[in-house]
């Protein structure tokens, strides 16, 4: 993860469209949070603490208040731009949560006190940090959680075999022309989607890992019981609890 990949979600356009291009190119994303929301065992008047790792416009976070109402969440995000999309999104909820600009690699230490949160979520945001940055990340966080709490990351993954993925990708490419709007140029045909996916990926710095690769990360962080929730294709929810 860099300062560019932050910035690149800064651009007013970009955090404009946000939702509406999430939608375009991962509809899934509501499955998922849903998957993951369902997996949680506790009763939903239960007052939980939460953390939203990567907030972007609050979809997690809203879909989670409104089944624990009770709950108050802590939103971390290193886009203020992200982060006041994700204040409006969330106006109804807005004495239970508090936002947090931050980068993950300088979050307050303050923050992560041991067995301060019940539940960590996270979703299309951890793909911004390598292999080694996101241990380093998942560890203090784990530590964060209390005996019994829960971590849910929805995120992408790439394939073990470079000839899956580039099928994987033709198939994405295609799905995401076809739902597109026919005005929308970026997504005007295969060339033009797979130029602006290019682009997109290279300016927001991802770098996603294999399945396995994420597995053995979050294991290594201290949830020896992680396992995949959801897969379809590159989209993934991994989840575990802590001991």
């Amino acid at each position: 993860m860099t300062s560019d990949s932050i910035e690149a979600y800064d651009l007013p356009e970009r955090v404009r469209r946000y939702d509406a291009d999430m939608d375009i190119m991962h509809p899934l994303r509501h499955k998922m949070i849903e998957i993951s929301l369902d997996v949680l065992p506790f009763p939903d008047e239960q007052e939980l603490k939460v953390l939203d790792l990567g907030v972007g416009t609050g979809a997690f976070s809203l879909k989670l208040l409104e089944r624990y109402s009770n709950s108050a969440v802590v939103a971390i995000d290193g886009s203020r731009s992200m982060l006041e999309l994700a204040r409006a999104r969330l106006f109804e909820f807005s004495h239970q949560v508090e936002f947090v600009a931050s980068d993950f690699r300088a979050m307050p230490a303050a923050l992560l006190e041991p067995d301060a949160f019940d539940v960590v979520i996270s979703s299309y945001a951890l793909h911004h940090l390598n292999a080694v940055e996101k241990l380093s990340l998942l560890r203090s966080t784990v530590a964060a959680i209390r005996p019994g709490g829960w971590f849910l990351n929805a995120d992408i993954v790439v394939a073990d075999s470079a000839d899956i993925e580039r099928r994987i990708q033709e198939l994405r490419v295609d799905a995401i022309a076809e739902r597109a709007p026919v005005n929308d140029k970026r997504f005007s045909g295969r060339a033009a989607t797979r130029k602006y996916l290019d682009e997109l990926e290279e300016a927001e710095h991802d770098q996603p890992q294999t399945l396995a690769e994420d597995i053995r990360v979050i294991r290594e962080s201290g949830l020896e019981n992680a396992e995949v929730l959801f897969r379809e294709l590159r989209e993934v929810v991994i989840g575990g609890w802590k001991t």
